[in-house]
C-alpha cells in the first residue's frame, strides 16, 4: 500500500467517530522561548485515535512525535489547543484531577522499564493499584501473567530478569488497570530484535484481544508496521497518515517527511 501524503489536519474533529475518541487532540501547538528564538515543536496538530485502535508516531528527529505523546498523555501543557483524555479537557483540570485521571484511566511503557528494584515481578505489576488504594483481582492478575509469559518469573526481582523480560513487566502493569488509553515511548528501544518482537506482539495481543487503545511513538519502521495505524509528523505538523501500512509503505512515507 503506497502512503498517502496530507497536510494537518487529517482527522478533524467533526467528524461524528472522532467526538467519542479516547484520545483527541484539536490545534494543538507547543512553543519553546520567546520571539526570533522561539520554536514550535507541534504546529496545530489535530488528531484523533479511536477506541481499539493501536496507532504509531513517527517522524524525523525533531519532528514533534515525543513532544506530542507528552501532550496526548498530560505529561506537558500545550501553548494552544485542546486536548481531550478519555473525555476529560486536559487544559480545564487541576494538577491533582491531572495526577489522578493519569494514575487511574492511562497506562504508561517507556524505553526505560521504571520497575522498582525492591519488588518482584508480580508486585512491580501490581504496584499502580496499589497506590490508587484499589485491590488486584487475583483472576485478572493471572490472565496477565499468563498473556507476557511471566507466570514461572513472577516472584523474581527485575535484576533476575533480562531486558526482555523487564519490558513484560512494564506491559503486564499498564494493561492489568485497564487503562483507557496506553501510550508507549520508544517501548522496544532498548531490546534486541527478538525480545523487541515480543513486546509488540503483546501490545498487539492487548489491542486485539483486550480491546485496547494504544499511542506509541516509534523510530523503527518494522515496529510501526504492527500498528493499525501510523501517523507521520515532520517540523510539528502531521504529514501523512496511513491505515494498516507494511514496512516498505511506512519507510517510503519517512523518507518523503524527511525530505
Amino acid at each position: 500500500m503506497s502512503p498517502t501524503l496530507a497536510l494537518s489536519p487529517v482527522h478533524p474533529l467533526v467528524d461524528a467517530v472522532d467526538l467519542d475518541a479516547p484520545v483527541q487532540a484539536h490545534g494543538l501547538v507547543r512553543r519553546y522561548g520567546d520571539g526570533d528564538a522561539a520554536v514550535e515543536a507541534l504546529r496545530g496538530v489535530d488528531l484523533a485515535v479511536p477506541h481499539g485502535q493501536f496507532c504509531a508516531v513517527m517522524g524525523p528527529s525533531g519532528s514533534g512525535k515525543s513532544t506530542l505523546l507528552h501532550h496526548l498523555a498530560g505529561l506537558d501543557t500545550p501553548t494552544a489547543g485542546t486536548v481531550l483524555l478519555d473525555g476529560h479537557d486536559l487544559s480545564s483540570m487541576k494538577d491533582d484531577a491531572l495526577t489522578k485521571l493519569r494514575r487511574d484511566r492511562v497506562g504508561f511503557v517507556f524505553q526505560a522499564f521504571n520497575l522498582l528494584s525492591t519488588l518482584s515481578a508480580q508486585e512491580n505489576i501490581t504496584l499502580p493499584l496499589a497506590l490508587a488504594g484499589k485491590k488486584a483481582d487475583p483472576a485478572k492478575v493471572e490472565d496477565v501473567l499468563a498473556r507476557v509469559g511471566l507466570l514461572e518469573r513472577r516472584h523474581h526481582r527485575p535484576y533476575a530478569l533480562s531486558g526482555g523480560q523487564q519490558q513484560r513487566v512494564a506491559v503486564a502493569r499498564a494493561i492489568l488497570a485497564e487503562p483507557a488509553v496506553l501510550f508507549a515511548d520508544e517501548p522496544t528501544g532498548n531490546l534486541d530484535s527478538a525480545a523487541g518482537a515480543a513486546v509488540l506482539a503483546l501490545l498487539r495481543d492487548a489491542v486485539d484481544a483486550l480491546g485496547q487503545t494504544i499511542v506509541m511513538v516509534t523510530h523503527d519502521a518494522s515496529a510501526a508496521a504492527v500498528a493499525d495505524r501510523v501517523v507521520i509528523l515532520a517540523d510539528g505538523a502531521i504529514v501523512a497518515d496511513l491505515d494498516a501500512p507494511d514496512e516498505p509503505a511506512v519507510v517510503a512515507a519517512l523518507r518523503e517527511a524527511s525530505r
